[in-house]
């Protein structure tokens, strides 16, 4: 095994986790009607390397929410099973953009399953369900908006015209299934829906210290964790100021942010070029 193809397998066994390989298979190569063609603008955004960047953004950006933080410090703890948390999400992202119809179906069905336990209670005494449209709604936004502020800058290529409308449209349809009441489709759907949650929006105590421990304490070997504070740079790079006063982040110089960016999302593109060979093969054969 080359450098490169034991690199991709390694970033592909921490973000997808140890199942990786049997739901590649199953998202690529299971027969039947899908949602979106693999080169839409879901496709591209969702299959590209810059996700990494905009998933660790979407991470910081929804914990300004107090009732999305509480829930996972309630529930899930950010200090316990961090990547294992990670390859449920990413195995629900590409299920739900790349995968059968059934197939994603039923991905949204176990976590609406896995939601209706996600009760609890805010400090003040106020009741938080992760099932609630409009907590699901915050989550869904800053989500995709991460998602395409990353691809943006870092991306293969990048959005343009009327496909940036397309991609908001087509994140909406697997939100909607979820439980989102009214998920954006267009880009100005999701500008103006991000601004109507900012006055629910803080970074308390527990957000400030969640965030600071996934950037301190990321459970990866030595050599790597150069790489991933790279990428988490990348990421406070891309949020608002607002945002970054409120986790009390510091600010990254625009130089340093771009420069690590792209170097360690090409390595990321470099290195996991064979998987994505695998998942293009597995559609052209189930297509056939």
């Amino acid at each position: 095994m080359t450098l490169r193809d034991r690199l991709g397998a390694e970033l592909f066994s921490k973000v997808a986790g140890p199942d990786g390989p049997r739901n590649r298979r199953r998202v690529h190569g299971t027969p039947g009607p899908r949602w979106f063609a693999p080169d839409s603008p879901i496709g591209r955004v969702h299959g590209d390397a810059s996700m990494f960047v905009g998933g660790i953004r979407a991470v910081m950006l929804q914990s300004l929410h107090p009732a999305a933080m509480q829930g996972v410090a309630d529930h899930s703890g950010y200090r316990g099973d961090m990547w294992g948390r990670l390859a449920q999400v990413s195995t629900y992202i590409a299920m739900t953009t790349f995968g059968a119809e059934q197939d994603a179906l039923q991905m949204i069905r176990a976590v609406q399953r896995a939601h209706e336990s996600v009760t609890g209670t805010m400090p003040d005494g106020t009741p938080y369900a992760a099932s609630d449209p409009q907590l699901l709604g915050w989550v869904h936004a800053a989500e995709i908006h991460s998602f395409l502020v990353a691809h943006d800058r870092y991306g293969h290529r990048p959005l343009v015209g009327a496909e940036r409308d397309e991609y908001v449209a087509q994140t909406a349809v697997a939100a909607e299934h979820l439980g989102v009441v009214g998920a954006p489709r267009s880009e100005e759907d999701l500008r103006a829906t991000l601004a109507a949650y900012a006055p629910e929006l803080r970074g308390t105590p527990a957000a400030q210290e969640a965030i600071r421990f996934l950037l301190l304490h990321p459970d990866l070997p030595v050599a790597a964790r150069p790489g991933y504070l790279a990428l988490a740079s990348a990421a406070i790079g891309l949020l608002p100021a607002a945002a970054r006063r409120e986790l009390r982040l510091p600010p990254v110089p625009p130089v340093t942010n771009r420069v690590l960016g792209a170097a360690a999302t090409r390595t990321i593109r470099w290195a996991m070029a064979a998987g994505h060979a695998e998942a293009r093969e597995l559609q052209q054969a189930t297509s056939q």
